[in-house]
C-alpha cells in the first residue's frame, strides 16, 4: 500500500535513511538523524505543497519517496527534486518503481513541469531506476562529495511530466 506520509512514520523513516547515512555513499549526510529531523523535513516538503508518499508491506514501512523544491528562487517553481528510499531489506522487490509512480503521479495534479533525481555514482540499481521511469542523464559532477575516505561522483536525471505555461 502507498499512502500520504503521517506524523507517526517519522521514526521508521529515519531508521530507513540512517542504514544509507551511516552505511552508503547515496547521501552525502554523515551523521545519523532523528524522527524529530524527519518531521522537520515533512512539514518543510508539506509547507510547500508537495508530497510524501510511504509504502507499506503488511503493516510495515518499507520505502518513501517525496518531492522538494528544486532551488529557492521563483523561476525554478515548477521543478522539483525528487527522492526515494527504501528498506535495504526491500530493494529489488518493485517498491522504488511503484513509489516514484504515485509521486509523479501527484505532482501531475499540479504545476510540476519538470523532475530532476541526484544520484551518488556508482550506484547502478538507482540509475536503472531512474531510466526505467523515463528519466534521462542530465549532468555528471565529479568528485563533488567525500564520504569514507573516497570521492564521490554525483549524476542527475530529469523528466518532464507536465506542460505547463
Amino acid at each position: 500500500m502507498i499512502r500520504p506520509v503521517g506524523s507517526l512514520d517519522a521514526e521508521a523513516i529515519a531508521s530507513i535513511y540512517n542504514y544509507y547515512i551511516l552505511n552508503t555513499i547515496v547521501t552525502f549526510e554523515e551523521q545519523a538523524i532523528t524522527a524529530g529531523d524527519i518531521r522537520s523535513r515533512i512539514d518543510e516538503v508539506g509547507a510547500a505543497g508537495l508530497p510524501w508518499l510511504v509504502a507499506e508491506d503488511d503493516g510495515r514501512l518499507v520505502g518513501y519517496a517525496y518531492a522538494s523544491q528544486w532551488k529557492g528562487r521563483r523561476c525554478y517553481r515548477y521543478s522539483v527534486e525528487v527522492t526515494v528510499y527504501l528498506c535495504h531489506a526491500m530493494v529489488s522487490r518493485g517498491w522504488g518503481t511503484r513509489l516514484y509512480r504515485a509521486l509523479f503521479a501527484e505532482l501531475k495534479k499540479g504545476s510540476v513541469h519538470v523532475v530532476i533525481g541526484g544520484v551518488s555514482l556508482p550506484n547502478p540499481a538507482s540509475v536503472g531506476l531512474h531510466e526505467k521511469l523515463g528519466m534521462e542523464k542530465v549532468a555528471h559532477f565529479r568528485e563533488v562529495g567525500f564520504k569514507f575516505d573516497q570521492w564521490v561522483d554525483v549524476g542527475y536525471w530529469q523528466k518532464q511530466l507536465n506542460d505547463i505555461k
